[in-house]
């Protein structure tokens, strides 16, 4: 199952939450910094141990203080409007489903990747978020997996249900 919320990722009440992180792992603004404070500091701690994470890849710790047991971090790229960001931007879903797959995780939030202050366009990002995680489950039929786009306010949220409604995979 894929879904839309609007809510607070931190709070997500399940298996675990996308983290939408930086290459060095290490906090900083908007989800990225949210999910630390609420992690405390143990995230951090074991986030130095993994030598960050390079654009387009993802990397799983444990939750720590937050309600899921897992964070999994993705780096998105940095919007330049060429054709390798829709690539890289792909590639942090696929990541992040595979390691979700591996890890035993059945219910998973992720929050809008690289729309934030990389710039990725609204309407683009949520194409290809949805397109990915369609394309994945049908991929991956076996996977007990359902997704929920965390949206942190109203208009992301609509962006998701917009795409919810559109697109199918052949």
């Amino acid at each position: 199952m894929i879904r839309a919320e609007l809510g607070d990722i931190t709070k997500f009440q399940g298996d675990a939450i996308v983290n939408a992180a930086n290459q060095y792992l290490m906090g900083g603004g908007g989800v990225d910094g949210a999910i630390h404070r609420a992690a405390g500091p143990e995230l951090l701690e074991e986030c130095r141990q993994l030598n960050g994470c390079k654009v387009g890849e993802a990397k799983i710790t444990k939750g720590y203080r937050l309600p899921a047991k897992y964070v999994i971090h993705t780096v998105g790229p940095r919007y330049t409007g060429s054709p390798m960001d829709v690539e890289l931007l792909g590639n942090c879903y696929k990541k992040v489903f595979d390691l979700a797959y591996q890890n035993d995780i059945h219910t998973i939030a992720i929050p809008a990747i690289s729309t934030g202050i990389y710039g990725y366009p609204l309407g683009e990002a949520t194409e290809i978020a949805v397109y990915v995680a369609r394309t994945w489950l049908t991929n991956f039929p076996e996977a007990d997996i359902d997704i929920t786009f965390m949206c942190y306010d109203q208009r992301t949220y609509e962006e998701y249900q917009n795409w919810l409604g559109r697109i199918r995979v052949i």
